[in-house]
């Protein structure tokens, strides 16, 4: 007895790590960087407005960042007519994420401003678009990630919206942040082309920089973005701009410079709109 027992358990240790090894594969997101995309929003979004149910919304919104990678899989999966062991494990942790999704929203819901849900629901088409390229395993081309970007970006006005912020103020924090992450992108895939000797269109990254930087700019015109997001957003294409010229740099470099910026653009338009 003692043999047969020995002889199963290196089998049972080898199934349970299996499982968590798979449970690891289907619930943790690849995209380094969209945890800073995803997170700067929220911050932004609290620093300006703090409130519990805006804490309650930047919590669903780093679940939905969490969900979105085992919910990829199991649309690919359908897509394509099959249904794997990995199909149904990723089902089950999208479904227990999304259940915490929404009763974190039912909570914000029940002691925030209700016009919280106006730029959510603005942004779900963009989320759509982006589960859509997700299905075709399309999610790395420049239109879902920036799709995706910009409606994880209105979580910051969602948050202000939901502390009774003014409409112009939370309209104002949206621009900002997903002007300076829709800069960030198509610099990052030049650069990582770049490094990698692969095609790319420099341009891409150019224009990037001035549409952000136009963005915010019609923001602080408008009086719903502080001019000191306009400065740091000005700086930041300036360098942008100047580095796709220069010798390119690692991808964890580029990644690291592109999370100081956010950070500094977050912390910079915090500071003016608390002013």
């Amino acid at each position: 007895m003692t043999l047969h027992a020995d002889s199963r358990a290196p089998l049972d240790t080898q199934r349970t790590t299996g499982d968590r090894s798979m449970v690891r594969a289907v619930a943790m997101p690849t995209e380094h960087g969209g945890w800073s995309l995803t997170l700067e929003p929220v911050v932004l979004g609290l620093l300006v407005a703090w409130s519990w149910p805006g804490l309650a919304l930047g919590a669903a919104a780093m679940l939905a960042f969490l969900a979105r990678t085992p919910l990829k899989l199991v649309l690919v999966d359908r897509w394509r007519g099959r249904w794997l062991p990995r199909t149904s494990v990723a089902a089950r942790v999208a479904a227990v994420e999304l259940l915490a999704l929404a009763a974190l929203v039912a909570l914000a819901s029940s002691a925030a401003d209700l016009r919280f849900w106006w730029p959510l629901l603005a942004a779900a088409p963009l989320v759509a678009i982006e589960l859509w390229f997700d299905m075709r395993s399309r999610s790395r081309r420049l239109l879902p990630e920036l799709a995706g970007t910009v409606g994880i970006a209105s979580v910051a006005a969602a948050i202000a919206l939901a502390d009774g912020a003014e409409a112009d103020l939370a309209v104002g924090l949206w621009v900002v942040v997903a002007a300076r992450a829709a800069a960030a992108i198509p610099y990052a895939r030049t650069q990582v082309f770049r490094g990698r000797g692969r095609p790319h269109r420099r341009w891409h990254s150019d224009l990037a920089q001035v549409v952000a930087l136009a963005g915010v700019a019609l923001a602080w015109a408008a009086g719903a973005a502080p001019f000191a997001s306009l400065a740091a957003m000005a700086v930041i294409a300036v360098v942008n701009v100047a580095a796709v010229r220069a010798a390119p740099r690692p991808a964890k470099v580029i990644g690291v410079q592109q999370m100081v910026f956010g950070l500094a653009v977050v912390v910079v338009t915090a500071a003016a709109a608390r002013a």
